[in-house]
This record gives structure tokens, sequence and C-alpha cells, in this order.
């Protein structure tokens, strides 16, 4: 609505500067040349459209039904640009243009149906024009009145005016419609930029981060590991120093992942047997005890052996966080179905769904930001991390969720060689 508002705004403005400029420039044409005007006729339009600029803007800081005030404005408008042309000449006058302006300013600002039906009223109250002067219904205010009007030249008229109506609706259409669709491609690589900017800040923050934790950390839990062994501590002792070390672990490995998504380092690269990695993961989720009685994984994952050219520790990476966040998504228990197909030219689609608990559209749109989770719990760089290593294969990455109703995870790698 504030876009609407600004539009209507520039609307009102620019037609008090064109209604402004025909003053100017009827004065000049009738004094300057031979051209009749019947200039206080002319002036009584000017007056009268004045007024009505005066009560639209008085409308339009009322606020309320913006979209009718418009086609109202462009309706009156039609009706005094077709007064205008009259006066001035009819067919000998110089007015046409001002249609164009209607239906120009009925695109930008209504939408591609309204500069349609601003050209239609635009050809009818021509031709309602044209055919009352012709059949002597409306008095020509032509200087030259002995300049007969034939049916000719009516209906050649008529003709270029129609059509030069609707085809400046097309165009105009067409270019709005090019230019909204170019603004949306420039607000999603805005969008694009700001996360890799994003990516970037958490990729250095994570590497100082990581090296001032890391080596205290393995002190502290392989301390607690040697003090749990050699002391003679209760059982409740006990429990306590398998949290610090579990805990530890726990930090280590979000550490591990800062530190892969900041400096991954140099990668070595060989054909994978996708299915194998992915076999291997579960395997560890599993030891790990992140699986639930009520989790069920299906798919084609192992049936089809799917390979693909690219770096090992990066796809346990990648399965290691999607399979993470999908077994979130589903506490109660739920299926997830993962499937490998393979592509031409060595490319793979990798698809994961499940039937957890969804995602809002704010969670959604925010899913591949550094720190942002939508889980309690979530330290919010896995999926950035998945996202990093897709992009450095120069794959995409497209996430379709509804709430309650699960999240559906797509992955397309391009070929390599």
């Amino acid at each position: 609505m504030n876009k609407q508002r600004k539009d209507i705004f520039w609307f009102i403005l620019l037609r008090l500067i064109i209604i402004t400029t025909l003053v100017v420039s009827a004065v000049i044409i009738q004094f300057s040349t031979s051209i009749f005007l019947p200039l206080s006729l002319f002036y009584y339009l000017i007056l009268f459209t004045y007024f009505l600029s005066f009560i639209y803007i008085i409308l339009y800081y009322w606020g309320r039904y913006l979209s009718f005030l418009v086609y109202l404005q462009i309706f009156f408008d039609l009706f005094l640009i077709t007064a205008l042309v009259y006066f001035s000449g009819g067919l000998t006058g110089s007015f046409y243009f001002l249609y164009i302006f209607e239906i120009i300013a009925a695109s930008i600002v209504i939408s591609r149906r309204a500069a349609y039906l601003t050209a239609a009223f635009s050809a009818i109250f021509f031709g309602l024009l044209v055919n009352g002067m012709y059949l002597g219904a409306l008095h020509n205010f032509s200087s030259d009145t002995s300049t007969e009007i034939s049916l000719g030249l009516v209906i050649n008229n008529i003709f270029i005016a129609w059509s030069v109506f609707f085809l400046v609706a097309f165009l105009i259409n067409y270019m709005t419609e090019r230019l909204r669709k170019t603004g949306d491609e420039l607000r999603l690589a805005q969008k694009e930029l700001e996360i890799k900017k994003r990516l970037a800040v958490a990729g250095e923050f994570s590497a100082q981060l990581a090296h001032e934790i890391r080596n205290p950390l393995a002190a502290i839990s392989g301390s607690v590991q040697v003090l749990r062994d050699e002391l003679d501590l209760a059982d409740e002792q006990k429990s306590l120093m398998d949290i610090v070390v579990d805990e530890s672990k726990r930090a280590s490995q979000s550490i591990e992942q800062f530190l892969s998504f900041a400096s991954p380092g140099e990668q070595t690269f060989s054909w994978v047997n996708l299915s194998a990695v992915l076999d291997e993961t579960l395997a560890l989720l599993q030891r790990g005890g992140e699986f639930n009685g009520n989790c069920r994984v299906e798919g084609n994952y192992r049936s089809s052996e799917v390979r693909y050219f690219g770096n090992a520790n990066q796809f346990k990476q990648i399965f290691w966080n999607l399979l993470k966040n999908s077994l979130k998504a589903m506490p109660e228990g739920g299926t997830l179905a993962i499937d490998f197909t393979q592509e031409k030219k060595g490319g793979v689609r990798l698809r994961f769904t499940d039937t957890g608990m969804g995602m809002l559209e704010e969670d959604k749109k925010r899913i591949f930001e550094p720190f942002y989770s939508g889980f309690e719990n979530g330290n919010g760089i896995g999926m950035a991390v998945v996202r990093k290593i897709v992009d450095d294969y120069n794959g995409k990455i497209q996430v379709l969720s509804e709430l309650n109703k699960g999240t559906e995870v797509i992955i397309l790698l391009p070929g390599r060689t």
C-alpha cells in the first residue's frame, strides 16, 4: 500500500504539472500563431481540473479507497482530455497525445488490466467526439470552418487513434512487467548478496572463535576424563563428569563446523559414492542416539548407487546437517524420504523430504542466514554450512516447506570433471 500511495501522489503531482504546462502552451500558441483556441472555455476547463486536483489531494490524505480514487481521476481526466481535444479543433487539434499519458499512468499506478480499460475508454470517448463532429451534433470550434470533415478522414483518424491507444497499452504493460520482474530479480540478488556477506562475516568470526576455544576445551575435556578414571567418585559425581565430557564433545563438533565453514582449506576431489557416505552418516546419528524409535528412513538412496566428483567430507557435512534438521522437526516420529538421482554429465539431484513440523514463511526466508535457527537449541550454522558447500559446487538448493506438513530440501549439483 505504501508504494501505491507514493504512485498516486506522483500521479496527482504530474497532473498538476501537465495542466500548468498546457496553460502556458495555450497562451503561447494563441498569441504567437494563427491557431485558434477558445481560451475562455479552455481556462474554465483548466480551473475545473485544478479544482478536481484539490479534491483528489484531500481524498489522498484521507487515505481510504485509493484504488477507486485513481480510477475516478482517470475517468474524469479522459472526459477533460476529450473536451480539450474538442475545444482545440477536434480532428485538427493538437491534444491527442494526452490520452497516451492516462494509459501509461493506469499501467504504472494500477495494473495491466487498467491500462487496457483506459485505452478502451479513450477509444470510446474519442470515437464519440469524432462521430459527433462528423454528424454535426457538435459545433466545430476550428477557425477554418470551411474545412469539411469527410467520412474517410473520420475513419482514418479513429483507426489511427484506436491503434495507437491499444498499442501504447500493450507496450507500456510489457515494459512495466519487465521492470517489475527486473525489480524482483534485483531484490532477490540483493538478498543473496546480503546472505553471502553474512556468511563471510560469520566465517571470519567463527575462525577467530574456534581457535580461541578449541584448545582450552580439549584440555578441559581431557582433564575431566583423567579425573573421572583416577578418582573414586560417587555415581552422581561420575554422571556429572560424563555430562561435562559429552557437552565438551558437542561443543567441539560445533567448533569443527565453524572451522570448516570459515576456512575449508585444501579439498581433495574424487568420485564419491554418495549412498555409502549417507549410510555412514546415518550410522553415526544412530550410534549417537539421534534417532528415536518412531523415525523411519526410506527412499531410493540404497538401491540407486549415485556417484559424484567431489569431497566426501563435504557431503558428510551436508548430510549430517540435513538429517539432524529433519530429525529435530519430527520429535514425535515420522518419515524421512531420501532420493538420489544421477543427472546428465555427472550431475546429481538430492532430495530430502520429512513429515515434520514444517516452517513458518519467515523461517523459510531466513533459513540460510548464519546464527538464525528455527529450533530452540539450534546454533543457526548447519544450513549456512550446507548453503556454502552447495555454492562452492556451483549448485542450487531449494527449500519447500509448509507448517505442520513437512519440509522438502532439493539440492542440484552440476557435473564436474
